[in-house]
């Protein structure tokens, strides 16, 4: 069998700078001549067997690092940001992308650098579209809207937290209600059942549990699991908390809250068997909400934090939204955005979804950036559990880049390729699309010309951006 050459230049020279030694001291710890270590630095000739013995025994240096370094996840960077719809020309082949990673790896970090700083500013807009959607109010970011961001930013995966959850889920056994309560009974905490239409109450005097025996068996499995995360693992979510740096002691307060959600939730769908389950069953919602008796809204919820390293599921989106249509959460590991104040775009079908009750809907769209989903919807109803409670209305969406969608039970027998996709937008502030019928506001940092003579779709002319 041949053997593939090692080019690790670049390695080569951070490992001789990093050790503060000139090329000529370097080359003479490791036996060559100082134009060999030149070519090799230039990835010239490759690096020889000799070099990495020598690597690892004058200086302790692990040569898995060679091969398996910063050169691989800069391809596979490249060639993520490169997939970006802004991007028009066609993608470099990879073997131009290798040579870029090897040869050039500064250039190639400034240009991944610099497509960062240009999402960035696309967030910026959004930033400054929630701020006009306060203009008057006299408030700044609020600590619910401090601990979202805390969590898109994230890709909403917390690492720690997810494999402590999957840990707990295997300890739990084939019976995780019966489980969680003998996990509990081991710390002391006894669980009772009451009429209360609350679902959970904790006394932390008598370090009693009170579930409500008016839930869900579901719901109430939940809450037990919640209850473990603030008394079992309460110092794993602290030192989260820390790391976050919250700038208030409420918004500090809401992501403990929801990261004992996060607990509860991965330990009720561990990430390794709902992955897989996932594929399995091609991502129908109704499938898993069964096989992990969970709802439909927490199956959707779970799909979007599969980005666990070297296990990602789909980069999927998750909102839900109310009847007004604001959207009440989101949650994205893909490129799409949300607005950060009021509605969503009306021409999204998540709102249809309060139209037909009980259905899934589907939906190929576009957004101005050019990147193109395949977007399912479904009303959500929540009752309230007695005579008289008022029933609460949602609609969640999820969705992934429309190159993933065939990995989607929902996108058989869709055309996926010349099928027509609804042009939507994120906020009216910040979409780009001159002739939407349903622009509400005029675009930001776009002139308007207004003509008395004329009246089009809208009632001015966006003109057309640099």
């Amino acid at each position: 069998m041949r053997t593939q050459k090692l080019y690790a230049g670049a390695k080569l020279r951070e490992t001789r700078q990093r050790l503060a030694l000139t090329q000529k001291a370097f080359a003479e710890k490791l036996g060559v001549s100082l134009p060999y270590l030149n070519q090799m630095e230039n990835n010239n000739r490759p690096v020889s067997t000799t070099v990495v013995l020598s690597l690892a025994r004058e200086f302790g240096f692990d040569v898995t690092e060679l091969s398996q370094g910063d050169g691989e996840r800069l391809v596979s960077d490249l060639r993520e940001v490169l997939t970006d719809p802004v991007f028009t020309d066609e993608t470099p082949a990879l073997a131009d992308l290798r040579l870029t990673a090897s040869n050039a790896p500064t250039v190639a970090r400034a240009f991944l650098e610099l497509h960062r700083a240009y999402r960035d500013s696309q967030e910026r807009l959004a930033s400054l579209d929630a701020a006009l959607g306060r203009e008057g109010t006299g408030e700044n970011t609020s600590p619910w809207e401090e601990v979202r961001d805390f969590f898109h930013y994230c890709d909403n995966y917390i690492d720690a937290v997810d494999r402590a959850a999957e840990a707990t889920a295997a300890k739990l056994g084939p019976d995780p209600e019966k489980g969680a309560i003998q996990l509990l009974a081991s710390k002391g905490v006894s669980v009772v059942r009451t009429e209360d239409p609350d679902p959970r109450r904790y006394d932390p005097d008598t370090k009693t549990l009170f579930l409500s025996s008016r839930s869900a068996p579901a719901t109430r499995r939940f809450q037990l699991l919640f209850q473990i995360a603030l008394l079992l693992q309460d110092k794993l979510l602290e030192v989260t908390l820390d790391l976050a740096r919250f700038q208030t002691a409420t918004a500090r307060d809401i992501a403990k809250i929801g990261l004992a959600n996060y607990f509860a939730g991965a330990t009720v769908m561990p990430y390794m068997k709902f992955l897989e389950a996932a594929q399995e069953t091609r991502h129908d919602l109704e499938l898993l909400a069964d096989r992990f008796s969970t709802s439909i809204e927490q199956v959707a919820h779970r799909l979007s934090t599969l980005q666990r390293p070297a296990a990602k599921g789909i980069p999927f989106f998750f909102v839900r939204v109310d009847q007004s249509g604001t959207i009440t959460k989101r949650h994205s590991a893909t490129r799409l955005q949300f607005a950060r104040f009021g509605g969503a775009c009306p021409l999204w079908n998540v709102h249809q979804a309060f139209e037909t009750p009980g259905r899934f809907l589907r939906q190929l769209a576009e957004t101005p950036d050019g990147a193109r989903y395949f977007c399912l919807a479904k009303d959500v109803s929540k009752p309230g559990g007695r005579w008289g409670a008022p029933t609460k209305r949602y609609a969640i969406g999820l969705g992934c880049e429309v190159r993933h969608a065939g990995a989607l039970v929902y996108a058989d027998g869709f055309d996926l390729k010349s099928g027509a996709f609804e042009p939507i937008g994120i906020s009216c502030r910040i979409c780009e699309r001159t002739k939407c019928h349903q622009r509400s506001v005029p675009p930001l940092e776009r002139r308007l010309t207004v003509d008395p003579a004329r009246r089009g779709v809208l009632p001015y002319e966006v003109e057309p951006g640099a």
